[in-house]
């Protein structure tokens, strides 16, 4: 049994983009593109392994055709971290092991190179003490600026994140944190933008995922507000640690929502082909 185990929450049922999991982006559906990053992960994470977890038969037997590993979860998981540990707990009901670490690799996420997940694991492993790791990037300004004009289409789009100076998250949304109220003044300050944009994987030690379902809600986690699981975390007062990473040329996606952000992948993409950056 993996030390550090890879989930990858893969739900059906979706209002805006129905099934889409299973779409094709370029040729490929996402719920595989999402399992061949985690598999390049793999290979750099001594002990670990990936799993998709879903709620739909389609999928499974999409993932067993593929040769991916997975397993059903209920239909009435809240959240993707609740699909995590349910199919955490199958894992280890199968292998009769505990990893230490969950990765939520989220399966509508498949603009996430491998080298996060892997800069993931390596800040748990050089410094254990936080409950959750997720991780973000600073916006410079051009990418401070293609946020804010991708948001004009697809106002929940991309989450920002701000933190403390140890890199610990004070607050998550998805409108554009911090405020900034001088923004000619601001600009002449640094190349980069106060905010950081989150990029939606976390990894939960093992103790911290079985806590999740047992803490009380948060009310940012509701649809009609931010309807942001990871706030959960910090309404209760556990430490979610912000790790900054190199997206390596790439623009952050948090979650395939929509057909725009469908456009928007297959474009960011179809520029990877044609500079053979790959992912």
């Amino acid at each position: 049994m993996a030390r550090v185990l890879i989930v990858i929450p893969a739900r059906y049922h979706s209002t805006r983009l129905p099934g889409k999991p299973l779409r094709e982006i370029r040729g490929v559906a996402m719920v595989e593109r999402v399992a061949r990053a985690a598999a390049a992960a793999c290979r750099d994470i001594p002990g670990s392994a990936r799993v998709v977890a879903t709620d739909h038969g389609d999928i499974e037997r999409f993932c067993r055709e593929k040769g991916i590993p997975v397993v059903m979860t209920p239909g009435d998981c809240r959240d993707g971290t609740e699909r995590c540990l349910h199919a955490t707990r199958a894992v280890e009901r199968a292998t009769g092991e505990t990893p230490r670490l969950v990765v939520n690799l989220q399966g509508d996420n498949p603009l996430c190179p491998p080298g996060v997940v892997v800069d993931l694991v390596r800040a748990w492993e050089a410094e254990p003490g936080a409950a959750v790791y997720t991780p973000c990037t600073r916006l410079d300004w051009k990418a401070y600026d293609a946020l804010v004009e991708a948001k004009m289409t697809t106002p929940y789009s991309g989450t920002t994140v701000l933190v403390d100076k140890f890199m610990n998250a004070l607050a998550f949304s998805k409108g554009m944190l911090p405020v900034i109220r001088r923004p000619g003044e601001a600009r002449r300050l640094s190349p980069f933008s106060p905010a950081r944009r989150h990029v939606g994987l976390y990894a939960y030690s093992r103790a911290t995922l079985e806590q999740y379902a047992t803490l009380e809600p948060s009310p940012l986690e509701r649809a009609e507000i931010e309807g942001l699981e990871q706030t959960r975390f910090l309404h209760n007062g556990l430490k979610v640690r912000v790790v900054e990473v190199d997206l390596q040329g790439l623009e952050a996606i948090t979650g395939v929502d929509s057909e725009e952000d469908v456009a928007r992948v297959e474009e960011i993409l179809a520029r990877c082909d044609e500079t053979g950056a790959g992912i």
